[in-house]
């Protein structure tokens, strides 16, 4: 009896053990199918973004007043001074809290160029997983450090991961979805996630620092940030052993730097984010002082911005489907609307007014971002090597030098010109810059350059670029370029197709710009 028991488990184990095998060859399997991947990969990459903005903002209601603190608990032990040493501790105490917000930006925008040479060299998986690894540890830093010294590293160390995670991240959609209307859209996706870790960390940082301490907001966001890297090795498997000969050499960084219409584009997103990254250090007080705004209406000041954020992006999305020569025009109402909003936050005189601006900002934002950063990937197509790492290593830098800027420079303009003279030299700057995005109007019809990617295909490329050999063949068919939407035009300015062969058209090769 005890031996047929002890049979029948064994048949049923190795039944459940079948079925479990099964099923993971059936997941194997349903991992490996390329648009499966291409979702899970841009689950990979949205959800660190989401960190990385997270963790940028989530210290704003957390660290000052934890180096306060500390502050009070040093002078316990000292004789306090007269008014005058207060005043200059004062005065030290908002430049250290400055310097440390802007350590990020600042090493981030320092390492951008040699990570963006790095992806183009390696591909996109190893920095995605080594930004990851290192925003784990820079969280975990954040979590136990109990002095300025060990923040200021911690901070800055996540500039260093958000250099590698945010680059190649990025990049990686621009490569994965190349048809125009997909990458517009999964760009869109990344924004949003992008806009909601932004502005949904003060209030997540500030509740669970209130209720339960420092270090439990950041351990929260260094287990997701653990989950993320998990994923990543298990589905983009970095460390396999790939075939890389086969990969096309980028352009390096300082000639894509050089490229007009790639420095109109960095121009604008340094400008647009600039209402942002200033604000953000500066409008808390300007609250206090002007609407004697309470802590929970500080905490949630930009949290409302987030919905006309996904609008925008949404409208973007929409329009570009639909009128893809359009880009640079949405860019262009995007920083008129930045440009009007930043002048009307000053005439604010309560909190439910400021909510009006602060979305028009965010709006503006979401349509420049979400215009802009396609256009850089189909730059790179038709006047360059279509690898992304350093193009958008130079979107970083656009970003980095508004954000690093903004916590050491915005508070000693408000204070030797006025908060008011803030806002319209902000406003001005955005309204003043958008004109130059005419440049941009004929960028449609620009013929993909002879690249190497186009060499290689012929000769079946593999890795990361092996599913677009089928869609430029199909593109040609229709009369299309690589981005999928805009129609090449040959030297005579005539659409191609109107002057050649179906056959002729199959066989003929792109030129140089």
């Amino acid at each position: 009896m005890a031996t047929e028991e002890a049979s029948g488990l064994a048949q049923t184990a190795a039944v459940k053990l079948s079925e479990m095998g099964e099923r993971t060859k059936q997941l194997g399997n349903a991992i490996q199918d390329p648009e499966r991947q291409r979702r899970i990969i841009l689950v990979i990459v949205c959800v660190a973004l989401l960190l990385d903005n997270m963790l940028y903002m989530v210290i704003v209601p957390i660290v000052p007043d934890y180096l306060a603190r500390l502050e009070k608990e040093s002078e316990k032990a000292h004789v306090r001074g007269n008014s005058t040493t207060n005043i200059t501790q004062n005065e030290n105490f908002d430049l250290q809290i400055g310097v440390l917000f802007a350590s990020k930006a600042i090493l981030q925008l320092l390492v951008n160029p040699l990570t963006g040479t790095f992806i183009d060299r390696v591909g996109y998986d190893i920095p995605l997983l080594i930004g990851l690894v290192i925003m784990f540890f820079s969280t975990c830093i954040f979590a136990f450090a109990e002095n300025y010294a060990t923040l200021f590293f911690a901070r800055s160390l996540q500039g260093l991961g958000s250099a590698f995670a945010d680059t190649s991240g990025i990049a990686m959609i621009a490569d994965k979805f190349t048809e125009e209307t997909e990458r517009s859209r999964a760009l869109g996706i990344a924004l949003a996630f992008i806009s909601f870790g932004s502005l949904a960390a003060p209030p997540f940082g500030g509740v669970l620092y209130e209720f339960a301490g420092k270090r439990v907001p950041f351990i929260a966001l260094a287990f997701v940030c653990l989950a993320d890297g998990i994923l990543c090795l298990t589905v983009l498997k970095p460390f396999s052993s790939r075939t890389r000969e086969n990969m096309p050499v980028g352009t390096p960084i300082y000639k894509l730097m050089i490229d007009p219409y790639i420095a109109v584009v960095a121009g604008a997103l340094t400008t647009c984010n600039i209402p942002l990254a200033f604000l953000e250090p500066t409008i808390a007080n300007w609250m206090e002082d002007t609407m004697e705004a309470s802590q929970w209406q500080i905490g949630l000041t930009w949290l409302p911005a987030f919905f006309p954020h996904i609008l925008g992006v949404y409208i973007t999305v929409k329009l570009a489907a639909q009128y893809p020569h359009l880009q640079w025009f949405y860019g262009a109402l995007g920083m008129v609307i930045i440009g009007a909003s930043s002048c009307m936050v000053p005439a604010c005189k309560n909190f439910e007014q400021l909510i009006i601006p602060l979305c028009g900002v965010c709006f503006g934002i979401a349509l420049v971002d979400t215009a802009l950063l396609p256009t850089l990937a189909f730059l790179v197509d038709v006047r360059h090597v279509s690898v992304y790492g350093s193009v958008y290593a130079i979107a970083d830098i656009s970003y980095c030098v508004a954000y690093a800027l903004g916590p050491v420079v915005a508070g000693k303009i408000v204070h030797d010109l006025g908060f008011v003279q803030l806002n319209l030299g902000m406003g001005l700057a955005n309204v003043l810059y958008a004109p130059a995005l005419l440049f941009l109007r004929n960028v449609c019809l620009m013929k993909p350059s002879h690249s190497e990617r186009n060499m290689l295909l012929e000769e079946g490329a593999t890795g990361l670029y092996d599913t677009i050999r089928m869609e430029e063949r199909q593109r040609k068919r229709h009369g299309y370029s690589a981005s999928g939407n805009c129609v090449p035009v040959d030297e005579n300015g005539t659409f191609a197709g109107q002057s050649k062969s179906f056959s002729e058209e199959e066989t003929s090769e792109p030129e140089y710009l």
